[in-house]
This record gives structure tokens, sequence and C-alpha cells, in this order.
């Protein structure tokens, strides 16, 4: 099953509560929330207030995606601010499995993420940990980016790499994401699609997640 995931980063925050209830009602499967510290990548957003707050607001699994510097030294406060699902960055932990298996003994499902010129091989080692791995289909730091065409292809040799192994590993890809690409990205073996920009500046995001989780009904 395709999985649609809203990211909050594009969302109205002064309506935030509201705008969390129009994707649930749209029929979204997860919460995505964007952490940035300015460090990491050039941007700052929240952190674990808001995480906590949004967590007890929806009743969608929240999926917090760390782009920070030292995620091993915040990821398991994610979980217990409510976080279900915590993804850190290859590029950023040197202390991956130390990371991984600290997030899963707090309770959360735990995700590697990777940069769009990050090579696949940096997960050789990394893959059999991960509960999912986040594909960037953008270089991470802002919303409303355009969308990496080789995407598509890195998502099909991850499968592969995946398949190979005998893995259960998910793909989730985040960056660009909507109608026009959605089904490339699902069709090359994607299963949690992230999409800030195509739902929540949509003006109606309600119907926004519904239309993105149609495109991809053929795929269930």
């Amino acid at each position: 099953m395709v999985e649609i995931a809203p990211s909050i980063l594009s969302a109205d925050f002064s309506r935030l509560g509201e705008e969390i209830q129009a994707v649930e009602r749209g029929g979204a499967s997860l919460l995505h929330v964007d952490v940035m510290d300015g460090r990491f990548v050039p941007n700052i957003t929240v952190g674990l207030p808001v995480v906590r707050a949004i967590s007890r607001a929806t009743r969608l699994p929240i999926d917090a995606h760390l782009m920070i510097v030292e995620p091993g030294r915040y990821a398991e406060q994610f979980v217990k601010a409510g976080a279900k699902m915590v993804s850190i960055h290859v590029e950023a932990d040197a202390h991956l499995h130390r990371t991984i298996a600290g997030i899963k003994s707090a309770g959360a499902q735990a995700g590697v993420a990777i940069n769009p010129a990050t090579p696949l091989s940096a997960l050789d080692d990394a893959l059999k940990f991960a509960d999912y791995i986040l594909l960037m289909s953008v270089n991470p730091g802002f919303g409303g980016q355009e969308f990496i065409d080789a995407s598509p292809d890195k998502v099909r040799r991850l499968r592969a790499m995946i398949q190979e192994r005998g893995l259960k590993t998910r793909i989730e890809i985040d960056g660009g994401i909507d109608l026009k690409n959605i089904n490339e990205v699902v069709s090359a073996g994607a299963e949690i699609i992230v999409s800030g920009t195509a739902v929540f500046g949509s003006g109606n995001p309600e119907a926004s997640v519904r239309d993105l989780q149609e495109a991809t009904v053929q795929w269930v």
C-alpha cells in the first residue's frame, strides 16, 4: 500500500491544527515533520516542543525527519515527544548503528535518510538495520524545490538492493512530489510519499491528499 505523508513544512503554521485536520480527512497515513537546525541544512524549522504538541493534536503517526548534526543526541528524545518514525541522515551520523538501535529501543521505526548526491553504497552496512530508507529527491533544507529527475532511477536501484538482500526495508521519498511525478516514483518502488507544497500549497489540503492517493490506486 502506498502511503501519503503530508509535510507540515509547507503548512500554514497560524492554522496548523486546521491544516492537520484537513489532511486527516483526506486520508493521509502519516504526518511528516522536517526538523532542521541551520547547520546540517541552511534553515531552521521546528523541534521537540512542536512535535510534542502535534502528537496531542493528531491521530496520525508522526514521521520525524532529522536534518540536524549529531542526530544521535536527539533521536530518542523525538520518540519520547511522540514520533512513531524517526529518520537520520547517513551523512550526519558517524555512529549510525547506535542511533538506529536507540530509536528502535525507544519504540519507534528507524529510518536512514540519504541526500541526492550521496551514493547508495553509503547504505551498504546500514540497510539491514533500518526499517525504511528516506531518499531525498531535492536537496534538503527548503520546501517548494523542483524534483530531481534522476530520483526514480535511484529508487529502482535501491529497491533492487533491498530485494537482492531479502529485506523488508521500505522506501520513502521526499521532495517535489506532485501529481505529475507520483506514479513514476511509486512504479520505481517508493512506498511512502512525502509531499508538502502539492498538499498545503493547493488551497485545499484535504482534496490534494485524496488526489495523490487516488493517483496511486493501481499500485495498491
